[in-house]
Formats: structure tokens, C-alpha cells, sequence
């Protein structure tokens, strides 16, 4: 479009205000913008990712291209593929410091593409300077050019999968993963691993954040890994895509859900709508800070040149602004119509409680609007509900639908399991799904979601091979990450030869892995933990993007008896209906609990005890399982219950023998005679009833 007969091929005309963002059809592109507070917007259109001046602008007129707080233009002669930014100007009477930068180039909220090749996060962070060459640019996309093949979110039901939460890139970045070059990492990099999901048993995958983020958003020689700094809401991350063309990131996205889904795999994206890789006062300007920092911030309201900060990240999303709210739900609805994806994970979601005055409200908007909207109304909806400013609310997140990150069960079966004393009663509420923070009025135990590990924090492996946290290659002094992990090292820091401590330590991973299996609640597992995936110790690898933070498939490979335990157990909870059950246990009709100790009918609820065992039943049918949990040092001798004539328990699982016997295969499965059962030190059994002779 940069030579004069191109430019004279577009005209700008009126527009309209709605769609918001871009929208083409075929003789030209209509663009909307909302703002608040502007006296004229300059819509600019480049040739290139890196030009440094426009190849042509359009003036918005106040009088013709403005209704109320929308600015809009219909370009003819506009086609997909055309990249462009905006700049806003901001009114005369504008007082505030943090009100606009005529000097950026901002980027479209509703834009499905982003383009970063030449992005420099310094320049856009540097007031009054001209950034047009180095900044990012949206790109006008047709997403209505796909074909679906008959595809739908999947709609299972909540208690009959087990999430596995992963990182795009990391899951097939590494060389050992066997792909070629050009698609390790990327969205087709995973279709191609989809055989090994399957293979575990998974059901659903979490994917850390997959809307385009800021890599440069990190401490200076670092990289932004994880992906927790969105400066997009709709677009697909570009550089997971090996496909590069315009299109390639949607397109390529839609590739692997529709992969996924035809292998019987759910997707939850996890969103980041708390806050944007803006940053706070003295940050880059590349979006909404340019557009209208009024409306999409949160600002101190003693103080309104200062950003408030709930999410730790300098900046915090206005979410229950009127104008915002509807963002976010047009990206949800977006993910789901557009993108066909099954459900998310809000992180850090308290922030979106938080009023327009930064206080939390007892009905925040956004958040029954998400619970309620009929579109997400099929949806998965799971909330980390906490924020950097102090709120918790696990047990009392709002509306009907929500699920919750449970911290709570993950900090108790740690302490369990490495030996703690004075943790039993603690145990045995989180095993029967928390009824004290999801027993009120419309609430079940599938509210919680529980988890042993997640990319926050230690891997399942260097949770029983590290007592401190080893972050030295952040480069921040090892001060940054949680310095309480409740891990155990097993006797020795780190890596060891000693086969005693290594045979201890997947013994300690199975027990782990087998409670959170046993658990009432939606169960989440961390991606290589079944086979002992490693961070070295480092407990916050949020800018390694390495083969330090990377799925090593080669350690997979020598780890064969350990993921063979993951699968077997997946599917032994995922074919009992004692754990689909969406009421509480301890019904009278239903699926019940009973709790033993070293005697039947006798726990020892003493502070010293370290071991519990339980029967798992169904008051309706013969099915039944006993577990025995032994977190002391040595072994304890456990009097099973007798039985009805004509039925004989049967060994399952025995976390303390390696494979394949830890997993009884059905073809070797023997009834097992004994009266009594003893559990070695640090070990979980799992035998279950069977009538004799079938």
C-alpha cells in the first residue's frame, strides 16, 4: 500500500461502532475504538513490522468519526493482512501525567493478530519519544475463513477428567522431544504429542497463557517465559505458531484444539485479566495506558498518578468498569465461539472483585457475569482466588459455577507427607474435598481443585529432593519465589547416587500422586511430574526458557515404571464412581468414609500419628476401597476389615514396591488372605473388595 496508486485505492468514511476493533468484509475494513478521553485519534496503516512512518494515516473527525466515547472509520479498500496502530490525543484539559503519549503507537484491544518482530519494550517506555518502528502492530485478520470439521467444545463433566497443566513451548521446546526444528514449541508441536497424552490417561489440558504476551516484560537479560504479561486479549501468541503468515497464529491454534478434541481432549486457556504487561507508573505504553488509562486502570485514589498494584505486577485492570467488564466477556465468548476452547483458569482472579475504588465488592459484576453468561454457560470456570494485595477467597469466591485453586490441600498433604506431626484431622478434611470452605448453599466438593504442584512453585521431583529453593540463574540473588516449599530433600540436597534416597523419593512422588488421586475434587497435575521432571531446585522459572524449565522427553523415556503408576491410577480413579460423586462424602445414601487406624474403627487422632487408614464406599453397591497412608519412618501393621463370606480384598497399589508391582495389572491381581497388612515406612496401599471366584 505504499505506492500512490495503492494509497489511493483506500478512502476513509464514516464507520460504525460496532463490532469492536477490526472488521472486514470484502471491499473494505471497518475500525472502532472506545476511549473516554481524546480530542482526535489518528488510525495509521504500515507496509511493514519495522517502518517508521506510516505508509498511511487517517484523522479521525471528532464531528463524523466519533459517537459518544467510540471512535470509528470504515477504510475501503482495506484487506486482511493490512497492519496498523492508533494514536490518541489526548484533550486540552487533560491534567493527569498518565493520560496518553502522542508520541506511541498503541495497539488495538480487539485485534486477533499482533505482530513484535522489531518491538523494543525500552523505547515504548520512553516518554515523548517517537516509537512507530519499534512498536508492536495489530494486523487486520479474517477469522471467518476455517473450517471446523464439525468440531464443539467437548462439555464433559467436571469430575471425570484430570487436568494436566503444561506450557506450550516448554511441553516440545526441548531437541530430545524428537520434532523437527521448525515446529518444537509451537502450537503443531503439540498436536504431534498428543499420542503421549493420551497414553497417561489425560483428559484436559490447562494451558499456561497463550494470549500474545510481552517476552520482554522481565528483568534486563531475561525473557518473560511463562507468559503471565498479556498485551492482547485476543490474539493468539504469534511465536507458538510455526506458521508466521498473519492468519497462522488463529488458524494454528484452532489446529491443535481441533486435535485435541478429536482425541477426547478438553482445553482451558489460563487468563491473565488482572493486569497487562503495561506495568505501572514509569512502564511502556503500548495500549490501554495510550487509549484511556482512566477507564481500564485502577488508579490510587489518593493519589491518581500512581497505579494501583493487586496484582504485583505495577498495574491492576479496572475489571467492574462498565466498558471493561464487556472486554473481557467479548474475549471469553471469543475464546469459546472463535477458538472453541472448553474452559479457563482466571489467574490471580480476586483482582477482578475489586470495585472501580480498588475495594472488594460483595457482588463484583464481571464475575457474575462470567458465571451467568449463556454462552460460557458449558464452560469450565476456575478461579485462583487470591491477589497480591491480601485478598483470599477459596472459600468464599462468588457465584453459582466457579471452581477454586484449593492452596490449602496442596500445603497439607505436603506437611503429611514429609512427616509432620499434628496432621491428620487437617488430612482427612482436605481428602473428603474440603467441606468446610465448599459445603454452603449451592456449592459441591468438585469446587475444589486440588493440586500438589503447579508451574508456581517446586516440580513433584524437587519437592522430596530440595529443602531450599535454588534460584541462583534468575539472577536476582536467590531472593525471589516462595522460601517455605514444605519440601523434603530425603537426606541429601539435590541430585544423588545413593539408591536408597533416590528409591525414597519416587516412593515419596507416588504417594504424593496417589492422595491427590484419592481426593474428593477435581485433581490437577503439573506437566512431568510423572516422570520426575526437574527445575534443578528452582522454584520460579518464569524467565528460563531453557531446558531447565523445557519437558526433558529423554528422562521421560527412563522413567517408564514412574508414568506407567500415573496412568494406571488416572484410570483407576477415572473409572471409579466413587470419585464422580457430586455431593460430599459421609451421605447417608450415596458414597461414604469411614476412618481407621493401626485398629479397625480405631484412629489415632493423637498429635504424634503420622498414619491414617479409611474405607471408600458406596452405600448402594458392594464396591469398596481401603487405603492406608503411612507417613512415619518405619513400618506399622494395619488390621484390615473383616469381610462377608463368599469376599476377599484384592492389592491394588503399594506406592513402597517399585514397578510394576507398585500397579497391580488385573491379570496378576491375587486375592489377598492376610487379616492385617503391613505398610512400610513412607508408603500408601490401596487394596479393594472383590467377590471370590469372579
Amino acid at each position: 500500500m505504499g505506492t500512490k496508486s495503492q494509497k489511493a485505492l483506500l478512502k476513509g468514511t464514516k464507520g460504525a461502532t460496532f463490532p469492536l476493533g477490526p472488521t472486514a468484509d470484502n471491499k473494505g475494513v471497518n475500525f472502532c475504538l472506545y476511549t473516554s478521553k481524546a480530542s482526535f485519534i489518528e488510525l495509521h496503516f504500515f507496509d511493514r513490522h519495522d517502518q517508521s512512518k506510516p505508509s498511511h494515516t487517517f484523522k479521525l473527525d471528532p464531528l463524523i468519526n466519533n459517537t459518544g466515547n467510540y471512535w470509528h472509520i470504515y477504510v475501503e479498500g482495506a484487506k486482511p493482512g493490512q497492519l496498523y496502530g492508533y494514536v490518541v490525543h489526548p484533550p486540552a484539559s487533560s491534567r493527569s501525567r498518565l493520560q496518553h503519549d502522542p508520541s506511541k503507537l498503541l495497539l488495538d484491544p480487539y485485534a486477533k493478530c499482533i505482530v513484535d518482530d522489531a518491538y523494543d519494550r525500552s523505547k515504548a517506555s520512553k516518554p515523548g519519544a517517537n516509537n512507530f518502528k519499534s512498536a508492536m502492530k495489530s494486523v487486520v485478520v479474517d477469522i471467518s475463513n476455517y473450517d471446523w470439521e464439525g468440531d464443539r467444545p467437548i462439555e464433559r463433566p467436571f469430575n471425570d477428567e484430570t487436568i494436566y497443566e503444561m506450557h506450550v513451548k516448554g511441553f516440545t521446546a526441548n531437541p530430545n522431544s524428537g520434532l523437527p526444528d521448525d515446529i518444537r514449541g509451537t502450537y503443531k508441536g503439540l498436536i504431534e504429542k498428543i499420542p503421549y497424552l493420551q497414553k497417561i490417561g489425560i483428559r484436559c489440558v490447562e494451558l499456561l497463557p497463550v494470549f500474545h504476551f510481552d517476552r520482554q516484560a522481565a528483568p534486563e537479560g531475561r525473557v518473560n517465559y511463562w507468559g503471565y504479561q498479556p498485551v492482547s486479549f485476543f490474539a493468539p501468541h504469534r511465536a507458538y505458531s510455526s506458521d508466521k503468515s498473519y492468519e497462522g497464529p488463529i488458524n494454528e491454534f484452532r489446529d491443535m484444539v481441533k486435535a485435541l478434541h478429536k482425541a477426547n481432549i478438553e482445553v482451558i486457556l489460563d487468563v491473565v485479566y488482572n493486569h497487562t504487561a503495561e506495568d505501572g507508573k514509569g512502564g511502556p505504553v503500548f495500549s490501554f495506558k495510550g487509549i484511556d488509562v482512566l477507564s481500564y486502570y485502577l488508579l490510587d485514589s489518593k493519589d491518581p498518578n500512581m497505579f494501583v498494584n493487586a496484582s504485583g505486577t505495577g498495574n491492576t485492570i479496572n475489571a467492574n468498569h462498565s466498558v471493561v467488564r464487556r472486554m473481557i466477556q467479548d474475549s471469553l465468548r471469543f475464546w469459546v465461539q472463535e477458538m472453541h476452547v472448553d474452559g479457563f483458569r482466571f489467574d490471580l482472579a480476586s483482582v477482578l472483585s475489586r470495585g472501580e475504588d480498588g475495594q472488594p465488592m460483595d457482588n463484583p459484576p464481571i464475575l457474575w457475569s462470567i458465571d451467568s453468561d449463556p454462552i460460557l454457560a458449558g464452560t469450565k470456570i476456575i478461579a485462583e482466588a487470591w491477589d497480591a494485595a491480601g485478598l483470599y477467597q477459596v472459600g468464599s469466591f462468588v457465584g453459582d459455577r466457579w471452581a477454586v485453586w484449593n492452596g490449602h490441600f496442596r500445603d497439607v498433604v505436603r506437611k503429611f507427607v514429609r512427616g509432620d506431626e499434628g496432621m491428620l484431622s487437617e488430612l482427612t478434611h482436605v481428602i473428603g474435598g474440603s467441606p468446610s470452605l465448599f459445603n454452603d448453599e449451592n456449592r459441591d466438593p468438585q469446587r475444589s481443585v486440588n493440586f500438589i504442584t503447579a508451574h508456581d512453585g517446586f516440580t513433584l521431583n524437587d519437592l522430596v529432593s530440595y529443602n531450599e529453593k535454588h534460584n541462583e540463574a534468575n539472577g536476582e540473588d536467590n531472593r525471589d519465589g516462595h522460601n517455605d516449599n514444605l519440601s523434603w530433600n530425603c537426606g541429601v540436597e539435590g541430585p544423588t547416587d545413593d539408591p536408597d534416597i533416590k528409591n525414597l523419593r519416587t516412593r515419596q512422588v507416588k504417594n504424593f500422586f496417589t492422595i491427590l488421586m484419592l481426593s474428593q475434587g477435581q485433581p490437577m497435575i503439573l506437566m512431568g511430574d510423572e516422570f520426575r521432571n526437574t527445575h534443578r531446585g528452582n522454584n520460579n522459572v518464569y524467565s528460563l526458557d531453557s531446558d531447565v524449565s523445557w519437558f526433558d522427553w529423554e528422562k521421560n523415556k527412563n522413567n517408564k515404571g514412574l508414568v506407567r503408576f500415573f496412568s494406571k491410577v488416572i484410570a483407576a480413579r477415572l473409572d471409579s464412581e466413587l470419585f464422580k460423586d457430586r455431593n460430599f462424602w459421609y451421605q447417608p445414601e450415596g458414597t461414604d468414609i469411614a476412618w481407621h487406624g493401626l485398629k479397625h474403627n480405631d484412629p489415632d487422632w493423637s498429635h504424634h500419628s503420622r498414619s491414617i487408614a479409611f474405607e471408600l464406599f458406596h452405600t448402594e453397591f458392594t464396591y469398596k476401597i481401603y487405603v492406608i497412608l503411612n507417613a512415619f519412618s518405619e513400618p506399622l501393621e494395619f488390621e484390615l476389615p473383616k469381610l462377608k463370606q463368599g469376599y476377599t480384598w484384592v492389592m491394588l497399589i503399594n506406592t513402597a514396591l517399585p514397578s510394576p508391582n507398585d500397579f497391580v495389572s488385573e491379570r496378576k491381581r491375587k486375592p489377598y488372605e492376610k487379616t492385617s497388612f503391613t505398610a512400610e515406612a513412607h508408603s500408601c496401599a490401596v487394596l479393594y473388595l472383590k467377590r471370590k471366584g469372579i
